[in-house]
């Protein structure tokens, strides 16, 4: 049996449920979590141990679940914040509850997460010889936003920033930290049931006419299309993932990344972004630098 133990949220399905798998598979012990823990027989069939928990609870609710899941196998070595789902709407559609749930979820709901396990991984981590990780899920949304999509975008950006920021406060204690961000990859984030929401994809309760032949109509359909076609591999994925939060397999010998771009769209996405972020400063760089004060 591995010496590792794995703290997985959002793990009933997508990233969460593969990343579960692939550590199970390798010998590895797990503690898989959802809002409803009855969604995780697979998981639980296959060896994982598993918990109810909403990433959005308070933190006496949070702490008090930790300290439940770190009793399971005595700490806790790797952690996946995998919970989320996307929004889509555009800005003027969505109200401020749907907004502020996504945020609820995906960015505070991720850094509660971090903030009730630092003090089990700084544990861990005091061990030597003991290798430990946090990992949290921005994507190819991290960016580059889009009509209709803005929000859960902006989230992942959230996501990102606050992971760089997250990493120079752990790496004192040894703690890798890594902010994983993948293309389109085919799992259910993208169902929508039969009333126009799934549990990952949610649609504003508001739908303006006016809106219908532009850019948002546009990401609409192209979401609908993608849905059951993404070009990425979650198993592979998985697999990617947990070498490199480990530094074992295709990650051997190397150190774990701040951030972990996955899928050829991924990188198409970000050398597009940075390529017109540097056009954009040079064409405004004289306007820009004549803002400092005259030594």
């Amino acid at each position: 049996m591995s010496d590792y133990v794995w703290f997985i949220t959002g793990a009933s399905s997508g990233f969460g449920e593969a990343i579960a798998q692939e550590a199970l598979r390798r010998g590895h012990r797990v503690i898989a979590t959802a809002r409803n823990s009855s969604k995780l027989t697979a998981l639980k069939e296959a060896g994982a141990s598993i918990l109810d928990l909403d990433v959005t609870s308070d933190d006496e609710t949070l702490a008090a679940k930790l300290k439940e899941a770190n009793a399971v196998y005595g700490k806790i070595t790797h952690v996946a914040n995998c919970a989320g789902y996307i929004l889509e709407g555009t800005i003027e559609e969505a109200s401020n509850k749907e907004v502020f749930d996504t945020y609820n979820t995906n960015v505070l709901g991720t850094f509660n997460i971090a903030r009730a396990t630092s003090p089990y991984l700084r544990t861990a981590a005091a061990v030597p010889g003991q290798q430990t990780a946090l990992a949290t899920f921005g994507s190819l949304g991290s960016w580059r936003s889009s009509a209709a999509v803005a929000h859960y975008c902006s989230t992942k950006w959230a996501v990102s920033g606050l992971t760089e920021g997250l990493a120079e406060e752990l790496a004192p204690f040894g703690i890798d930290v890594c902010v994983v961000e993948p293309g389109y990859t085919r799992t259910g984030f993208l169902n929508r049931g039969s009333d126009g929401a799934g549990d990952h994809r949610v649609m504003t309760a508001r739908k303006l006419a006016v809106y219908e032949g532009t850019g948002a109509a546009h990401i609409r359909s192209a979401l609908q299309q993608y849905d059951g076609n993404q070009p990425g591999d979650v198993a592979k994925s998985a697999k990617v993932i947990v070498d490199v939060l480990t530094k074992e397999g295709a990650a051997k010998g190397r150190d774990v990344p701040i951030r972990l771009p996955l899928g050829t769209d991924t990188l198409a996405t970000i050398r597009s972004k940075c390529e017109a972020t540097l056009k954009l400063l040079d064409e405004w760089e004289a306007i820009s630098s004549s803002t400092m004060r005259e030594a």
